[in-house]
């Protein structure tokens, strides 16, 4: 009989990064990623975000959050997909990172996205789990390039992407909230201006997850480790 991770990969994936661990979303972590939006990301006044999905009416947020979820399963495709894990820390839910790609066996790039609950930003956090999320994209998911953006005045976020070797590349102008102009920072990252952190990451079920985004090259018995060259590389502030 197949398991809920034979008919989605993702669910099976784990990334251990010291006390930080990154999960496959399962619906029992997102009920806690759900009552964590619920209490709060970010002041009501700014909007750190593209699209202003956080822009909802109490007890709407979770429900929203839970339907973008359940959806981006339901369509995940090697051509159109979105991989988001829960990011826990001591075992509790504290945030999300993710990565939409597009057609990915043939670019093999993908823009990353993350969020944080209020009460733990500030602790260095968002940094380590961007990079445990990158190091997993590039050491076994078989990305070549990431991407991010982020809105000027959103310091935080590209303080981050700066710590983890992100260089900015070209700044867009777009409508953020209603009637509003917002200039946004894009950036890239590669393999090699990845700064790493200091703990070499753990990684289990990304085998599955690589045949899941159209990825034929990695053996069924491919260990679910990093290869030497993962601990090689320059370090950075948390």
């Amino acid at each position: 009989m197949s398991t809920l991770v034979d008919l989605y990969p993702p669910f099976g994936l784990r990334v251990v990064a010291g006390p930080l661990e990154l999960r496959g979303l399962t619906d029992d972590l997102l009920l806690e990623l759900c009552e964590l939006a619920e209490r709060g990301i970010h002041d009501p006044e700014a909007m750190p975000f593209f699209f202003p999905w956080t822009d909802a009416p109490a007890g709407q947020l979770a429900r929203n959050t839970a339907a973008y979820h359940w959806g981006k399963r339901s369509t995940f495709t090697p051509d159109d997909f979105c991989l988001d894990l829960a990011v826990l820390l001591d075992g509790r839910v504290i945030g999300a990172q993710g990565v939409a790609a597009r057609h990915f066996p043939v670019t093999r790039t993908g823009e990353t996205g993350s969020w944080l609950g209020r009460e733990l930003q500030g602790r260095g956090l968002g940094t380590a789990m961007r990079r445990a999320f990158c190091e997993l994209l590039f050491d076994h998911l078989g990305f070549e390039e990431i991407t991010s953006a982020a809105f000027v005045d959103n310091p935080a976020s590209l303080g981050v992407s700066r710590k983890v070797g992100y260089r900015p590349t070209a700044v867009r102008r777009l409508k953020r909230r209603e009637g509003e102009l917002a200039l946004n920072q894009e950036l890239v990252l590669t393999p090699q201006a990845l700064v790493r952190g200091d703990v070499p990451i753990e990684v289990s079920g990304a085998a599955a997850v690589r045949a899941f985004i159209g990825l034929d090259d990695a053996p069924d018995d491919a260990p679910d480790y990093a290869p030497d060259h993962a601990t090689d590389t320059a370090r950075g502030d948390a």
